[in-house]
């Protein structure tokens, strides 16, 4: 979907255009931006800079730092200054996911973002989320494998067992039986 690997099969499409042969940076100028596992902020930049490093895909006169992304996580504001690498793991994740949001995406892809986070910053998170998926009008993919942070956050649930979906439906209908039974090894 965000481009970082070819496809073998299939197709990707996104608002009725074909996506197979698009370049990484071609997907973010669509609208589509992506939260890496392991967040991969520039932990020698400040906090701004790794804010600004998601102008990239917008033209000059929209390269500003939208105040939602403070008001979702207001302590990126109170550290502008201080550099990506000296922040806890889940104020870099908070980083990660409001460098994504710089750039306005329509598509939202959220890889693992609970991974290594403490329960308070996952709570952040999902509220950051929800808000995003009601309020900001941006679609939001979630890869996760944390099941209750799923549930609470997804209207409807893909389980995928090497790269194809072996369920689909609502969240609020998914539950761990199922999840053990399409993915125990």
């Amino acid at each position: 979907i965000v481009g970082h690997h070819r496809l073998t099969s299939g197709s990707v499409a996104f608002e009725g255009k074909a996506l197979d042969r698009s370049a990484a940076y071609d997907r973010a100028r669509s609208g589509i931006a992506f939260v890496p596992q392991g967040r991969e902020i520039f932990p020698l930049l400040t906090v701004r800079e790794n804010l600004e490093s998601g102008f990239a895909p917008l033209k000059r006169a929209d390269r500003n730092i939208p105040g939602h992304v403070f008001e979702l996580f207001p302590v990126l504001k109170q550290m502008l200054g201080r550099r990506g690498g000296d922040l806890s793991g889940g104020q870099q994740q908070q980083l990660a996911i409001g460098r994504a949001l710089v750039m306005r995406p329509k598509l939202l892809v959220l890889d693992e973002p609970t991974e290594g986070i403490q329960p308070s910053i996952i709570k952040d998170i999902g509220r950051a989320i929800r808000y995003l998926r009601d309020q900001a009008d941006i679609a939001v993919l979630l890869v996760e494998q944390y099941l209750d942070f799923c549930r609470e956050l997804a209207d409807e649930v893909n389980i995928m067992d090497r790269g194809l979906i072996v369920h689909t439906g609502p969240a609020e209908d998914l539950d761990r039986a199922d999840v053990r039974k399409f993915l125990t090894v």
